[in-house]
């Protein structure tokens, strides 16, 4: 049912019950909605998550060679009806009283979803960072913005020989790891006439710091008009005014890495961290095409039965198209594109869901075959002018970076 509806613009319980050629009304739909439904489904969600593709391939790209996986994480919300507000708690405030939010981590070598939790709205980023750290293996590259930024967390991934890419918080403080004196970040900046510079610090001000690669690129003016204006938006917000320090760092780009320069030159960490984005494409596929956000309901079982449902046709199309985005590229250097990909499926998903109703063999064959006639016409276009991700990542312009100096 949840295939099928991919392809209605406003899915409903009777419009289903409509759709199926089981003889069930929408009130008997309803009433199958109960807590061991939610319970069900919850397991058959995580049992897709680690399911694999047999034969199954990393993408090849020389960039992310040295990591058996680079995970980017972040989280997406939308407001419920308020009559889930115990179940689901928002943030209160001008937002809404009831909010659902799902945290998601994503595989970029292997383009499948690792890790997805739904929560409540009014839980924060924060307290999502233990159990990120506790998914995280050695050799693995994890890449997440301001919202998962811990020094503990930098910490424990280094401890676990594994690896980060970071936005820097310019409020925290950075010590030079020779002599552990304080270095004044932006005075120093300020002084700079170039446009990339990188260095050696101790991250934290704590006992634990953490030793990182700071890497500086100044933002085009552009760029930083834009984030002053972000930041007083969202100081206006929790009404407060931006520091005039806070301000004189939107002239600068700031990152954090453990990876040694060995591995991750430092001209490319910029361009792997702007692939993060890519998971901003997975939450517009999950409102724009799953209406993940989309619920008429007042009840938190159906709330959760109808979003793992959603969730588990998005990690089957997000295993699908991962495996055959790294067949292209391995074997013709050619992309699968994202956007395109989804919205072929969700042309083809109601009629998928009268085959599965008929016989599982049956609509199982026919997506194999529209899956192939898909391929074909969802491929990225190749554009001197506009590189994709993956070609920016194998051949990068050197952008000298220089070295801070006190």
């Amino acid at each position: 049912m949840t295939f099928g509806q991919l392809g209605m613009k406003a899915p409903s319980l009777a419009g289903m019950a409509d759709a199926i050629s089981a003889k069930i009304s929408r009130e008997a739909i309803h009433y199958k909605f109960s807590e061991q439904s939610v319970a069900f489904m919850e397991k058959c969600f995580n049992m897709i998550l680690k399911e694999k593709i047999p034969g199954m391939k990393s993408l090849e790209v020389a960039s992310l060679e040295p990591f058996s996986k680079v995970l980017v994480s972040d989280s997406s919300s939308w407001e419920v009806s308020p009559a889930l507000e115990k179940a689901f708690p928002g943030c209160g405030g001008n937002a809404s009283s009831a909010g659902c939010k799902i945290q998601v981590t994503y595989d970029l070598k292997r383009g499948a979803v690792e890790f997805c939790e739904i929560t409540a709205g009014a839980k924060s980023d924060q307290g999502y960072i233990d159990k990120l750290v506790a998914t995280i293996n050695e050799n693995e590259l994890t890449i997440a913005d301001l919202g998962y930024f811990s020094v503990d967390r930098f910490v424990q991934i280094s401890e676990k020989r594994a690896f980060f890419i970071s936005r820097f918080l310019s409020s925290t403080a950075v010590f030079n790891p020779d002599n552990r004196e304080r270095i004044p970040l932006l005075g120093m900046l300020k002084k700079c006439t170039g446009n990339h510079y990188q260095r050696e610090v101790l991250v934290g001000s704590g006992h634990e710091k953490a030793r990182c690669r700071l890497i500086c690129q100044r933002a085009s003016e552009e760029e930083a008009n834009q984030r002053r204006h972000s930041l007083y938006e969202v100081s206006q917000k929790k009404g407060r005014i931006p520091t005039q320090e806070s301000l004189d760092f939107c002239n600068w780009h700031l990152l954090i890495t453990n990876v040694p320069e060995s591995m991750l030159p430092t001209e490319k960490i910029s361009t792997l961290y702007r692939i993060r984005w890519q998971i901003e494409l997975i939450f517009k596929q999950f409102k724009s095409v799953l209406g993940v956000h989309k619920s008429n309901t007042k009840s938190p079982h159906r709330l959760l039965c109808e979003l793992y449902g959603k969730l588990i046709v998005a990690v089957l199309i997000h295993k699908i198209h991962g495996f055959l985005n790294a067949k292209l590229w391995r074997e013709n250097h050619r992309e699968l594109s994202f956007d395109k990909f989804w919205k072929r499926l969700q042309e083809r998903s109601f009629a998928m869901m009268q085959l599965l109703f008929r016989s599982v063999q049956k609509a199982m064959s026919c997506l194999a075959k529209e899956i192939k006639l898909i391929t074909k016409n969802c491929l990225k276009l190749k554009q001197r002018s506009r590189p994709t991700s993956l070609e920016k990542l194998s051949s990068i312009p050197s952008l000298h970076f220089k070295s801070l100096k006190i």
